[in-house]
């Protein structure tokens, strides 16, 4: 297979986003009189949008809607004042996606952190590239794993799903690659396992962002996921 476009996750996978998000949702329990956790914590409650993260942060008997719609109210007010505090891109993503540049592939961003920050954080962190398209959550298309996005993705650049590879660093990510027929590769830098990755689809795992390359030209998909060497 010749890989035409490669469409990214943004947390986990090209910016180290999770002690902002941690701590923005930290506030937003601390203020209501709730528990905090730390970042190994919210490394299992991120990935799935903020009504989720709010969902899985608060106590099992506080888990009503009224009050996870204030805390998500809440959380994107702190969040807006603290979301380039502690973010990173990861170490090797500029010199991946330098490469990335010159072998001429189409590149995507689709999270579902809300739009607004996708955007800022995608202009904030990573200005020098010129991705093709940026998507966070947007209330006119359903969350990932939902492949819609990714879908929408696709047509807009003009190339069959099947010419994608998909990076991303969670199950969420391995699921929408899987049912937009792309290329599902997991990121070990990122949140989660590569346990949970295989188990949801990953036909590869990379232990850093440059061994993206080594799938650039695969001539078929593998029939069991490969860790490309180190």
């Amino acid at each position: 297979m010749h890989f035409k476009a490669i469409l990214f996750d943004l947390d986990g996978t090209l910016l180290d986003t999770l002690e902002d998000l941690g701590n923005a949702a930290n506030r937003v329990l601390d203020k209501y009189g709730f528990p905090t956790h730390t970042m190994d914590n919210y490394r299992l409650f991120v990935g799935d949008g903020v009504v989720t993260l709010m969902n899985r942060a608060l106590p099992e008997d506080k888990r009503n809607n009224d009050t996870i719609q204030i805390c998500v109210k809440t959380f994107r007010e702190e969040y807006g004042k603290s979301w380039n505090v502690k973010t990173r891109p990861y170490d090797g993503v500029p010199e991946m996606l330098d490469t990335l540049a010159t072998h001429g592939l189409k590149m995507a961003v689709l999270s579902n952190k809300p739009d607004e920050f996708t955007k800022l954080c995608v202009t904030e962190y990573l200005p020098k590239w010129a991705f093709d398209i940026v998507l966070g959550q947007r209330n006119t298309l359903p969350l990932k794993p939902d492949p819609s996005g990714a879908l929408e993705i696709a047509k807009c650049l003009d190339v069959p799903p099947s010419h994608f590879i998909y990076l991303g660093d969670t199950a969420i990510d391995m699921k929408t690659a899987v049912a937009a027929n792309m290329f599902p590769v997991g990121a070990l830098w990122g949140f989660r396992t590569g346990k949970e990755l295989l188990e949801n689809g990953a036909q590869a795992l990379i232990k850093r962002p440059q061994e993206i390359l080594n799938l650039l030209d695969l001539t078929h998909r593998n029939s069991k996921p490969s860790v490309p060497p180190p």
